[in-house]
C-alpha cells in the first residue's frame, strides 16, 4: 500500500476537485506498475494558519509537506532506483504543486510488508495472479496462498477474544 499524507497550508488544495485530481494522478503511479488502485490511500491534512512552521517561521508562500509510506513494493537500494522514483513523483506533483508556485518537500519510507494487512488479509505477493485478481476487482478477497493455505484474516474472532481476555487478566494482575 502506498499511503500519502499531504499536509498543506490553507491556500493549497482549496476544493475537492483539486485534491481528487492529485489523488488520481498519484494512484496512476502505482496502477501503472500493476498495483490495485484500492491500495493507494491519499489523505489531505489542512494545517491552519499558525500551526505549520518552516525553519521556525510561518511560511510566506503556500507550503505542502508530503509523507509517503511504501509497503506493497520496495525499491532496490540503488541511487538509480531512488532517482527514477522521485522523478516519477516530481512529474505527478509538478502541475498540482510546483507549477502553482507552492513550496514543497516530501519523503518516502518503506515499511516491512509482513506488518501490513488489508481487511485482515495477508496481501498476495506482488504481481501474483491473486494480486492481479485484487486489482481487477479493486478490493481484497480470499485467495489461495502457497502450499494450499488460504489468504484470510489471520485471527479469528475467537482467538481475538482469547487475546483480549488474556490482556485484561494481565492488566488486572498488575494492578493487584
Amino acid at each position: 500500500m502506498p499511503l500519502w499524507i499531504i499536509y498543506h497550508t490553507p491556500d493549497c488544495f482549496v476544493d475537492t476537485a483539486s485534491k481528487q485530481a492529485l489523488a488520481k494522478d498519484i494512484t496512476g503511479i502505482y496502477t501503472r506498475i500493476g498495483l490495485p488502485a484500492f491500495y493507494v490511500i491519499v489523505n489531505f491534512v489542512l494545517t491552519p494558519s499558525g500551526t505549520a512552521f518552516k525553519g521556525g517561521e510561518i511560511p510566506e508562500k503556500p507550503f505542502v509537506r508530503i509523507t509517503m509510506d511504501h509497503i506493497a513494493v520496495h525499491l532496490e537500494s540503488s541511487v538509480e532506483e531512488y532517482r527514477a522514483s522521485t522523478a516519477a513523483f516530481e512529474e505527478v506533483l509538478r502541475p498540482h504543486i510546483a507549477d502553482k508556485g507552492y513550496d514543497y518537500e516530501y519523503h518516502a519510507d518503506e515499511t516491512e510488508r509482513e506488518l501490513w494487512r488489508v481487511n485482515g488479509f495477508i496481501p498476495p505477493p506482488w504481481q501474483s495472479e491473486a494480486e492481479k485478481e485484487w486489482a481487477r476487482l479493486n478490493k481484497a478477497v480470499p485467495y489461495e496462498m502457497d502450499e494450499g493455505k488460504r489468504g484470510q484474516p489471520l485471527l479469528s474472532p475467537i482467538k481475538l477474544n482469547e487475546m483480549r481476555k488474556a490482556a485484561e487478566e494481565a492488566a488486572a494482575a498488575s494492578k493487584a
